[in-house]
């Protein structure tokens, strides 16, 4: 009996992280055992962003840690998992600019701990298409040119905010 591929929507997506979330913080599941769930998850765009969206924002450790067969399930999963953290980055990025100009301290630091956590993973993740998909967001938010000027107009990032998301790039590498 084989079994059917998971492909939640968003909201599920959401609610099933956070469940195996809180079964791994409990010691119920092994790093294992989440990091093979995990990979089921993210075969999947929306599945992608419900476990992006729990795991990087909330406050479960796991993104913190990166147990290492997570990071090896994550960096199988390719491209996709790449663009989701990319795309993380830069708005995490914008927002905590956002946030620090409304002076909302809370949000800011939650925005940056987003940011640090993408920015960590990068870095775990397969190094060339790293490369390749942080330079065409660079080639966006620095020139103005590219596939992701439109994903840069959508959310109305201004000047300063992609010069933080530029640093933010940089920031990967160093």
């Amino acid at each position: 009996m084989t079994s059917t591929p998971l492909e939640p929507n968003f909201q599920q997506a959401m609610e099933i992280t956070a469940q195996w979330l809180e079964l791994w913080e409990n010691g119920e599941l092994s790093d294992e055992v989440l990091a093979d769930r995990v990979a089921e998850l993210v075969a999947s765009r929306d599945g992608g962003r419900g476990f992006f969206v729990v795991s990087l924002a909330g406050d479960c450790p796991l993104m913190d840690r990166l147990p290492d067969p997570l990071v090896m399930q994550l960096r199988a999963a390719g491209a996709g998992v790449v663009d989701l953290t990319v795309r993380n980055l830069a708005m995490s990025t914008a927002m905590a600019l956002h946030h620090r100009r409304a002076g909302d301290a809370g949000q800011q630091a939650g925005s940056e701990r987003v940011r640090l956590r993408c920015t960590e993973l990068l870095r775990q993740l397969e190094s060339v298409a790293v490369k390749d998909r942080l330079e065409t967001l660079l080639a966006a938010a620095r020139d103005d040119q590219g596939e992701d000027v439109a994903f840069l107009q959508r959310w109305g990032y201004d000047a300063e905010q992609r010069a933080a998301i530029t640093a933010a790039i940089e920031a990967v590498a160093e």
